[in-house]
């Protein structure tokens, strides 16, 4: 292909990309996404499919073709996937703690943070544009309403929600300047050398999936990332770990802990959705497994947050208990270490 062919190419926008769940049973290719597109007829899921705007694994492929477990399906089209404007939506949040300048939200795992890629809808924004009126709309042109941080879809736990331009302009210093107090819990495969340490290595965009975060301990790439971790409970297979942020990077504590050899439980992005430690066979695979189903995601959860507040510049300790299925798989680990 030359150059000029090059720039004639229409700029293709990724509107949605879907990872196929493990348990997925065969299906055709146009049923599947009719039911996993919001507003799309099956019929506009063929002529999508005939024009190549889909593709399974990086392939084009036929509206009969059946969907495995861990397909990668991506839906791509020529114009933008949507407009800059957030749609309100009724969605229940867990507030702990608001005023004129913050609002603390304790968010529930399995909802994302701000619209993005095929998830338009059901985000935290969205119900924080409902809930709030003229929040603050962020830094650099991003229409993320009160957003001066985020955590990950699958991780549960605290987010403070800027309600003022002063606030989120005062709350993105103390987070540029590291002075945020955040700590984390996490349920880790394996029992760790030592009882605290602290783990650095640049994080940065794997290069063999856009999906992960990398550790560069030599620096190369990414960008400095520290995490602080301490060992509140050793459970034989699995260890409970508190860890503070002294950084804060895109999967910043799950991508360390993967480095130092102790994915965190659950997390299918990082290798731990499958036995680290011990045999996996038998009545502990069992276990195991009915652990994974309980507990679908990855055991960690943002417990605490220590902030100065905007306005009265007093230091405000935020904390939260972790929810049910976090709670659910550890008293089961501590069982069975106990019992077996």
């Amino acid at each position: 292909m030359n150059q000029e062919e090059t720039e004639e190419d229409e700029e293709l926008y990724e509107h949605y990309r879907i990872e196929v769940d493990a348990g997925q049973s065969p299906m055709r290719l146009d049923k599947f996404l009719s039911l996993h597109v919001p507003n799309a007829t099956r019929t506009k899921i063929q002529n999508g499919i005939e024009a190549e705007a889909v593709k399974v694994n990086d392939s084009p492929s036929k509206a009969s073709y059946k969907v495995k477990p861990e397909d990668v399906i991506v839906l791509a089209l020529p114009q933008p996937p949507r407009s800059t404007e957030i749609v309100g939506e009724d969605i229940a949040l867990d507030i702990i703690f608001e005023d004129e300048e913050i609002t603390l939200v304790n968010k529930p795992a399995g909802m994302v943070v701000h619209p993005a890629f095929g998830n338009w809808s059901g985000t935290l924004v969205n119900a924080l544009v409902h809930h709030f009126e003229n929040l603050p709309t962020g830094r650099n042109g991003d229409i993320r309403p009160g957003l001066v941080h985020r955590i990950d879809k699958d991780t549960s736990g605290l987010l403070v929600i800027a309600r003022s331009e002063y606030g989120m302009t005062h709350l993105a210093k103390q987070f540029a300047d590291h002075s945020i107090e955040r700590t984390y819990y996490a349920l880790v495969w394996g029992e760790l050398k030592d009882s605290r340490g602290t783990i650095e290595g640049h994080i940065g965009r794997s290069s063999k999936d856009r999906r992960m975060m990398e550790v560069y301990p030599d620096g190369s790439q990414g960008k400095r990332a520290v995490t602080h971790y301490e060992v509140l409970e050793n459970l034989r297979y699995v260890s409970l770990v508190k860890c503070n942020l002294e950084t804060g990077r895109t999967h910043q504590i799950r991508a360390h802990m993967k480095h130092i050899g102790h994915p965190i439980f659950g997390d299918s992005t990082y290798g731990g959705d499958r036995i680290r430690r011990g045999a996996a066979s038998g009545s502990y695979k069992a276990f195991v497994d009915n652990c994974f189903k309980i507990m679908p995601r990855q055991a960690l959860h943002a417990k605490s947050l220590g902030i100065i507040h905007p306005k009265t510049k007093e230091l405000m300790p935020f904390d939260t208990d972790l929810p049910e299925d976090f709670l659910e798989v550890l008293e089961r680990w501590r069982n069975y270490v106990q019992y077996s």
